[in-house]
């Protein structure tokens, strides 16, 4: 099937179906100890699986784990290579996705949006440089109170519709695809529980990038790192030299932290950095975690070896505490694995020509399951989904973005089958 063909068909439900499902709550917590971390985001697997079934694809199924796996069968008699498309249900522990009300501000032109449901939520031109190529686009956001749940639910609207597509057009040529959606990947373990077995893809994308035309190889490399401080605690009316507080310690050690270097607030591109994320206990015990990044593998040591030295500094000033430090691998640089199969890069590059957009190859200051899923033996690039300003209540998205997000979609398969 020609270019035009494919973008002449139109992805006319992908805004309906995005703004269905970001108005079910399917954030994630990182502090259960239940997989997925919370039941809720299992009633937005279950409706894809529903949707999935009365489109035709007859395998879809949710798994006890939240996993949702099905096929879009092969239409060609050529040997393709199975190419999965994957993205995940939940949403960022960081903001609220509890009734979300998305809203379309269409033909955008320019303006800053503020959001009706909390005026001082403004999303503002001149912040948001990526608004300058939305000119005359739909622009959807939520209300103001909570995220909108761009990230990831217009991947999994993406690639619903794709999945629409073809089972309504079989003259568009394809090898057997598998759709995954996975839970709990803003917490880190969306691949924990997932079968490759069964899944059984050759290549996979995940769809959960940011800015239209954009592909990614590479992400940074990952470990968490928790401090945990015993201090010494007395009564505070006789504590004059004995009491030794682990809150203080724990303070200072994040006070000594470097600011204008290895710092999110101070770092760009492939800079790595350290970063306290929580900290909490009492006189007696007190626990740092924090989350150390680089796009380079081997500085993850050196970051946690600085870190070390600081809390040892710390704590030479307090003779009577004590800390232990414990390093846990998170995820690691996709781009190790993904330079070993150019052809996945290429096939989305050019797929993203197709589709009419200007073809960027970027890194990404994050992780996604693609990173996971790479080193698990599955290797998985991150395509653009067309989402912005994650995590926080000035999230948006474009209609029009989406919709070349699906067209990419359908172009990478063709591709794949072309090539076969």
């Amino acid at each position: 099937m020609s270019n035009s063909e494919i973008n002449n068909i139109k992805p006319d439900q992908v805004a309906a179906r995005f703004m269905r499902y970001v108005q079910i709550d399917t954030q994630s917590d990182p502090y259960a100890e239940t997989f997925p971390s919370t039941e809720k985001q299992k009633n937005l697997s279950k409706l894809l699986v529903e949707e999935l079934l009365a489109m035709g694809v007859s395998d879809a199924e949710l798994d006890e784990n939240g996993y949702v796996y099905a096929t879009i069968p092969s239409n060609t008699d050529k040997k393709v290579p199975v190419i999965c498309f994957c993205s995940h249900v939940d949403t960022s522990p960081d903001c609220s996705g509890t009734n979300v009300k998305p809203i379309v501000h269409t033909d955008y032109r320019g303006q800053d949006i503020t959001l009706p449901d909390d005026p001082t939520v403004i999303i503002k031109y001149a912040e948001h440089p990526d608004l300058s190529a939305q000119i005359g686009h739909d622009i959807i956001t939520a209300s103001g109170t909570t995220l909108l749940g761009a990230d990831d639910k217009a991947g999994v609207a993406e690639i619903m519709e794709a999945a629409r597509i073809w089972m309504d057009n079989p003259q568009l040529k394809h090898g057997n695809i598998k759709i995954l959606f996975t839970p709990d990947e803003e917490i880190g373990r969306g691949v924990d529980f997932v079968n490759l077995k069964k899944l059984g893809a050759t290549f996979a994308y995940t769809m959960d990038g940011e800015k239209a035309g954009t592909i990614e190889d590479e992400t940074f490399s990952a470990d968490g790192v928790k401090i945990t401080i015993h201090g010494i605690s007395v009564h505070p009316g006789f504590a004059k030299g004995k009491m030794q507080s682990a809150l203080k310690v724990a303070a200072k050690i994040i006070d000594s932290l470097p600011f204008d270097r290895l710092s999110p607030e101070s770092t760009s591109e492939k800079e790595g950095f350290i970063h306290p994320t929580t900290i909490s206990g009492t006189v007696e015990k007190a626990t740092l975690e924090f989350i150390i990044r680089d796009h380079v593998t081997a500085n993850l040591a050196l970051h946690e070896r600085e870190l070390e030295n600081i809390t040892k500094n710390v704590l030479a000033r307090f003779p009577g505490c004590t800390y232990r430090l414990e390093v846990k691998e998170q995820y690691r640089n996709m781009k190790e694995v993904l330079d070993k199969y150019p052809q996945i890069m290429q096939i989305g590059l050019e797929a993203i020509e197709r589709a009419g957009l200007k073809a960027e190859c970027r890194s990404i200051r994050g992780g996604t399951d693609g990173s996971r899923l790479s080193f698990m033996g599955l290797p998985c690039p991150n395509v653009f989904a067309g989402g912005h300003a994650f995590h926080g209540k000035m999230e948006w998205v474009s209609r029009q973005d989406m919709e070349a997000a699906v067209k990419t979609i359908l172009h990478i398969a063709n591709i794949w089958e072309e090539r076969a």
